[in-house]
């Protein structure tokens, strides 16, 4: 059998795509993990010594076939999903103009297997290289008005995604291709309401780009990259300056887990970096800097969408409504907290972070966390979750040392960069984002 599938190799590269898509066809049960014969796809890889794997002809042939017609594409995509579970597949798969051509075709709004590319990529930012490629990668794109997002990426152009027609001829620009990566996860959540697909600005939902920004957010630069204001449009240097961040948080009720989950952990890690506390916190109405820059943007206002996800329909008292976030006031009877365990506790984590600073727990006072993580605590049913909320409680409700010194808190850990987070805060979270990394991975599509 394992012969028999080698000799389908070269048929990838045939001229009729009808011979292609079939001897993908077969070869694509071969890619789930556990399959008797997925070595064939690591021929010539070594996991020892200093060397990097380089791709063999067939990871390339499938790398090209991510840009063939729809069908023979999505096996290709789906193929290279199933296998990238594998470090071995992260040097070859991480090439930077591979990674080009996926986030590419994930920006086009036209393009029907984004999805895939999307869920790709995901795996592929579990690791460090392709998170550094992906943070600092200029693609070129042409300004067009006919799209939803005003751009057309050229390296998008395949057989899956052809280029618009009549061609645009306005220049080509080189920009950061993160930001239109936020972007397109912001119009993929569009709704429809009356369930029409068709009448979707973008194809593909992208809800695997939270996993990507969870992974990226988890190593410093990138935080400081979603935590440092921005031009809202990449093309327009005067458009609204505003943190990256602050496109996510509003997505943590979604209804989609992925996206749900994503995000979480994406807000998570950014709580990490305590200079960006007040920037998280404040409302929108707030200009506010994270130290030592000086550049000012509105709020994150991330506290109301924390909260949401722990909330449930019980009635607090006058007194208590007035203190929590508008969002969070009058809530209906029909409000449910977030199913996921994992999530929830995610939430919570977050918010022990955001208690590193006492200017944090002095927010958070004021503005009913503990009214209501007081009614989760009541209603949890996870042992795990419950000693967490028991340990915020403690940080929220406990007497505050005097201060004795008039400096700011901000300022002194901006010189101390090293010291930006606590031993007590970080020992909290260090064991859940242990075991983060197995789980965002995709497999067996």
């Amino acid at each position: 059998m394992d012969a028999q599938l080698r000799e389908l190799i070269p048929f990838l590269r045939d001229r009729n795509p009808q011979v292609r898509q079939i001897a993908l066809e077969n070869l694509l049960p071969q890619t789930i993990k556990g399959a008797p014969h997925r070595d064939i796809f690591f021929a010539g890889f070594s996991s020892g010594g200093l060397q990097k794997p380089k791709e063999n002809e067939l990871i390339r042939d499938l790398k090209v076939l991510c840009r063939d017609q729809l069908s023979v594409a999505h096996d290709a995509f789906r193929a290279l999903v199933n296998l990238s579970d594998s470090p071995l597949m992260i040097t070859p798969l991480s090439e930077p103009a591979f990674i080009n051509f996926v986030a590419s075709y994930i920006i086009n709004p036209h393009s029907i297997l984004a999805d895939l590319a999307s869920m790709l990529l995901s795996n592929l930012t579990a690791s460090t290289p392709a998170c550094s490629i992906l943070l600092t990668l200029k693609i070129k794109v042409i300004p067009d008005t006919r799209l939803s997002n005003g751009v057309y990426p050229t390296d998008s152009r395949c057989g899956s995604c052809p280029e618009p027609v009549p061609y645009p001829r306005a220049e080509v620009k080189e920009v950061l291709a993160l930001p239109l990566l936020i972007n397109a996860f912001v119009e993929g959540a569009q709704v429809v309401d009356d369930g029409d697909l068709s009448k979707r600005t973008r194809k593909a939902t992208l809800h695997f780009l939270a996993s990507v920004f969870a992974n990226m957010t988890a190593a410093p630069v990138a935080r400081n990259h979603f935590l440092s204001p921005q031009p809202s449009d990449v093309l327009k240097e005067d458009s609204i300056i505003e943190y990256p961040l602050a496109k996510l948080v509003v997505f943590t009720e979604h209804q989609d887990s992925i996206r749900r989950g994503g995000v979480a952990a994406a807000i998570k890690n950014c709580a990490f970096h305590a200079l960006g506390h007040k920037a998280l916190l404040s409302p929108e109405s707030d200009a506010v800097s994270v130290l030592p820059s000086k550049a000012t943007a509105p709020g994150i206002n991330a506290l109301p969408y924390l909260l949401l996800p722990l909330a449930g329909p019980e009635e607090l008292d006058l007194e208590d409504q007035e203190k929590v976030p508008d969002l969070l006031q009058f809530l209906p009877p029909t409000k449910t907290r977030e199913p996921d365990a994992k999530i929830r506790l995610t939430h919570v984590e977050t918010l022990l972070l955001l208690c590193h600073t006492r200017w944090g727990r002095e927010y958070m006072r004021q503005h009913g966390v503990y009214e209501i993580v007081r009614s989760t605590h009541e209603h949890e049913s996870v042992d795990n979750i419950s000693e967490h909320i028991e340990r915020l409680v403690q940080l929220l409700q406990g007497d505050e040392p005097k201060i004795t010194s008039t400096e700011d808190e901000f300022e002194v850990l901006a010189r101390a960069p090293e010291a930006q987070m606590g031993g007590a805060a970080k020992d909290e979270t260090t064991k859940a984002e242990d075991s983060d990394d197995e789980d965002m991975r995709i497999e067996e599509i």
